[in-house]
């Protein structure tokens, strides 16, 4: 039997699962309560599977994992962050306060937290604006991801475009209809198989490799082989850190690691998930099965993003694929190796991986876009609350304009930009918001002039950084080069430093130093904010 024709029904046999899923996420979204935050009764199981699917798309195991490729076995302190930072400090620090003081303030989205935290409709407005603004840039790179793998393994047929357009028509129409029900529901299918595809793959990759000695004794032997641009800038071979303070080093740590590591306690698509069960037990329960799960998500595709290098290396016909040698299209190199290296019927496995990955966060995405424009802009900051009966269609609506906004941006970005447009919205939220999360969750005296003051620092200094000073967005934007006449305002090593080294502290103190000299919120309110957390 044909093997496209074959592929074809496995995935039309999927997509008739999530189509019945989302059904039922509408079928069971009665109001904006359920449409919002899933009816705040969602199982601690199903609540675990939709926050690490959600934050493990096609940008980890596609984007990530051809940056493995170049950076090697280094990338791995980015899982030790991510379950560090992601589910241990996430889930039992942050979560159990966001979800009681979410509750005590009847708040169903991030913004709306922080708005009704500090009695502010200009936070929850402004907060909904950044995110309704940068995170397309976020859902394009999952988008690309995906599109990425089609495109290879259904070259004759489907070209990039088509499949970007399929894919966003398809999660769409769901999202669109459950809501946050319908999204967590196909959330908790499209991580279950995630965590199956990933770990074929791990065993697959290392029988292909002779073994799991073999295969890493091959890739540290193979420092002698690193191409010269790349020793040039700090790399010391696959399974060693790039040279302390090279360029290397610093993109390496400072704008992966530390960006997508520390920026992940802000995303606001995975706060919201913290409101949608019933009590601080749920959360418990959930922390083992987030932990497994990014785990296996992450150290997987890292692991084997570093490996096949051994692959290409060994196999000199493929070898203009990978990064290691031809310094090219990153985000090609995990396709192309599970195309090229792996058998027809796995390929068929981890296209539904990588479809369960990336539609479990772009559904997620285009979510939160919609409330964030909807519910938080719109509806609470510019309409202020005057129509709540509309909150379902104006939230639809958002997302409308949302999934519009990424797929231009995915036909528009360049080659290689998954991992980097990844680390930028992360990097990003981290200094905006991380600051006044953790003052709304853990410091009474916190301000409303502190938050505003630190939200504003940490955006526009983001927005500074990447523009002035950051050399590659700061040369590919042009901005500075227009006004100043050269690409950037310093020198190394401040043009490879991620702005969230530099942003985050100054907006954390910003946050903290305004509060000491501005007016502290009513009594009455600060305890109705912390009644039993």
């Amino acid at each position: 039997m044909d093997n496209v024709f074959i592929l074809t029904i496995v995935v039309v046999v999927y997509l008739l699962m999530i189509s019945y899923l989302g059904y039922y996420g509408y079928r069971k979204t009665k109001n904006a309560l359920d449409y919002l935050v899933a009816g705040r009764s969602v199982h601690p199981f199903v609540m675990a599977l939709s926050y690490g699917a959600t934050f493990i798309s096609t940008s980890a195991i596609v984007g990530f994992g051809g940056a493995a490729a170049m950076f090697g076995m280094g990338l791995l302190w980015l899982t030790f962050l991510n379950i560090l930072m992601g589910i241990i400090i996430a889930f039992i620090i942050f979560g159990k306060r966001t979800r009681k003081i979410g509750h005590n303030l009847d708040a169903h989205t991030f913004p709306e937290l922080m708005g009704r935290r500090f009695q502010s409709s200009f936070i929850q407005g402004f907060s909904g604006l950044v995110i309704f603004i940068f995170m397309p840039l976020y859902a394009a790179a999952v988008l690309i991801g995906a599109a990425r793998f089609i495109e290879t393994t259904f070259s004759s047929q489907i070209n990039y475009n088509v499949a970007i357009l399929i894919y966003t028509l398809i999660i769409c129409a769901y999202v669109l209809a459950g809501g946050l029900k319908g999204v967590m529901y196909t959330d908790a299918l499209q991580g279950a198989i995630m965590f199956v595809g990933m770990m074929i793959l791990l065993v697959m990759t290392y029988t292909k490799l002779g073994g799991v000695v073999a295969a890493h004794q091959a890739l540290g032997a193979m420092a002698a082989q690193v191409p010269e641009k790349l020793i040039a800038i700090g790399h010391m071979g696959w399974t060693k850190m790039p040279t302390l303070g090279s360029n290397l080093w610093w993109t390496l740590v400072s704008t992966i690691v530390m960006g997508v590591g520390i920026g992940v306690l802000a995303q606001p698509q995975l706060a919201v998930r913290f409101m949608t069960v019933k009590s601080n037990k749920e959360i418990n329960r959930a922390v083992s099965i987030g932990g497994v799960f990014i785990l296996s998500m992450t150290g997987i595709a890292f692991v084997v993003g570093a490996l096949t290098n051994v692959y290409f290396f060994t196999h000199p016909e493929f070898g203009k694929i990978s990064m290691a040698v031809a310094g090219g299209n990153i985000d090609k190199i995990i396709p192309m190796y599970i195309n090229s290296a792996l058998p027809v019927w796995f390929v068929y496995v981890f296209m539904l991986t990588l479809l369960s990955a990336a539609m479990s966060t772009s559904s997620s995405q285009f979510h939160t876009m919609g409330t964030a424009i909807g519910r938080d802009f719109v509806e609470r900051a510019l309409l202020r609350g005057k129509y709540p009966q509309y909150t379902v269609l104006v939230t639809r609506i958002g997302i409308i304009f949302g999934v519009i906004a990424t797929v231009i941006l995915g036909y528009k970005l360049p080659g290689s930009v998954i991992a980097v447009a990844t680390a930028i919205f992360f990097g990003l939220c981290a200094s905006a918001f991380l600051p006044s999360y953790i003052g709304a969750l853990f410091w009474k005296g916190m301000t409303k002039a502190g938050v505003i003051a630190s939200m504003l620092t940490g955006f526009l200094g983001t927005a500074f950084w990447l523009l002035f000073i950051h050399q590659k967005e700061a040369e590919a934007m042009g901005l500075c080069k227009l006004i100043f006449g050269k690409s950037t305002l310093t020198g190394f090593p401040w043009t490879v430093v991620d702005p969230i080294v530099v942003i985050l502290p100054i907006s954390l103190v910003v946050a903290f130093g305004v509060s000491f000299f501005t007016q502290k919120l009513p009594k009455e309110h600060i305890e109705k904010c912390f009644k039993h957390v």
